[in-house]
């Protein structure tokens, strides 16, 4: 037997904020993870504005209506075994905002997208500041010759490599990198595990042409 309760008193309706910013983030690391080259220009700037995306959707977690903030969804361990044993015993429960569950992934991967911004910054340095590309020689390099010029500057670039993108910075950022991967893969299955479950059209709530 199915029990069938209701939290809210209509069915989930996000916002235009909250729907631009999700797929301004889906864009961004999407364009990041497949179409620019870790530490190209392309790839930081695409890192500045998910910065700015993910920012303006904390704000609107404050200040936006009832069902965008985060005192709708707060992250609740044990909310969320209830709401397994709710799954498992068939019962549905509508909420107004993210289930549980949903409200524990959504933290992570904000988390995640949190950590990859910083760790980000702190190798690219903030929008606007100059980026490490020195091109000087020390003077008795350059009375050297070119050829050792060139070693030397080659040296130090390899130096700034390993300091920045190879050193624990850069491990950092590619293991939450790779954790959002998979956060990701367990939000997309949670999805289509909601939708058959509920029946409610969870993608569509999502999509600029919700009415």
């Amino acid at each position: 037997m199915t029990v069938m309760t209701t939290d809210a008193p209509r069915p989930r309706r996000w916002d235009a904020v909250v729907r631009i910013t999700h797929w301004s983030i889906v864009a961004a690391v999407l364009v990041n993870a497949l179409f620019t080259e870790e530490g190209s220009n392309t790839h930081v700037w695409v890192g500045y504005a998910l910065a700015a995306i993910l920012a303006a959707r904390l704000i609107w977690g404050v200040i936006g209506p009832a069902e965008a903030r985060f005192s709708a969804f707060p992250p609740s361990p044990r909310a969320a075994i209830a709401h397994i044993r709710e799954i498992v015993t068939g019962e549905k429960r509508v909420h107004a905002s993210h289930n549980p569950l949903g409200a524990l992934m959504v933290y992570a991967i904000w988390a995640c997208l949190l950590v990859i911004i910083a760790t980000g910054i702190a190798m690219a340095g903030l929008p606007g500041a100059p980026r490490e590309t020195r091109s000087t020689s020390s003077p008795a390099a350059s009375a050297a010759g070119p050829r050792v010029e060139a070693r030397e500057t080659e040296e130090r670039e390899e130096g700034e490599g390993e300091e920045g993108e190879e050193g624990p910075l850069g491990e950092i950022h590619e293991l939450a990198a790779n954790l959002l991967y998979v956060l990701i893969a367990l939000h997309l299955a949670g999805v289509v595990f909601e939708t058959r479950r509920s029946g409610r059209e969870v993608v569509t709530a999502m999509l600029p042409s919700r009415r």
